[in-house]
């Protein structure tokens, strides 16, 4: 199931039903997502890793909203741990990153770059602890994320066996910089293993 959950408490309220319906045994092949999954905190991860829920996280938030929860709706203590990519790898929780188009652009490299840098509109370093490295943020806009769709055995890493269906960017996103991934162009895109430049 992937479940829709932003509050802290509907979190909660998810991850107590997994747990009581006893997911990891009666159907341990199958990965649960919890979607957004904003407001988690540490604790929530840990009983995630315990029940192996996976997260798939809304990092464009921090952008995009990061000032008006920060002043209006949640207050700085909290929306400084919003979207807790760091937390998630700290506690082993598989998971992803998002930008829930059509709320906000669908840009893989800008999604990243707000799990990297938690910059917001006006500039706010949200939550510093929480930012992730280069490779952590491309692990979860790739296999991360093929992983929440049971698809990791057919796509998220260039492996053999997999489809050969990739991008080919213009610059190495781990040598650019943190700070200009999101500008990395994108000359175009190996389909079925032909390569396709973008015009």
């Amino acid at each position: 199931m992937h479940i829709h959950t932003n509050g802290d408490e509907a979190i909660e309220a998810a991850l107590e039903a997994l747990e009581q319906a006893k997911v990891k045994q009666n159907r341990p092949d199958l990965i649960h997502v919890l979607q957004h999954c904003q407001m988690a905190d540490r604790a929530q991860f840990r009983k995630m890793k315990r029940l192996g829920v996976a997260a798939n996280l809304f990092s464009n938030h921090i952008y995009y909203f990061g000032d008006k929860h920060y002043e209006l709706t949640m207050g700085p203590d909290r929306a400084l741990r919003m979207d807790a990519c760091q937390s998630a790898i700290d506690y082993g929780v598989t998971f992803a990153i998002h930008s829930d188009a059509p709320v906000t652009p669908m840009a893989p490299l800008f999604t990243a770059w707000c799990a990297i840098n938690r910059l917001t509109e006006s500039g706010k370093l949200l939550g510093e602890y929480e930012r992730i490295s280069v490779a952590d943020a491309l692990q979860a806009i790739t296999l991360g994320a093929a992983t929440t769709l049971h698809m990791d055995h057919e796509v998220g890493a260039i492996e053999t066996g997999k489809w050969a269906d990739f991008a080919i960017l213009e610059d190495d996103p781990e040598t650019i910089g943190a700070e200009r991934l999101k500008d990395v162009g994108i000359w175009g895109t190996v389909l079925a293993g032909e390569k396709h430049k973008i015009p």
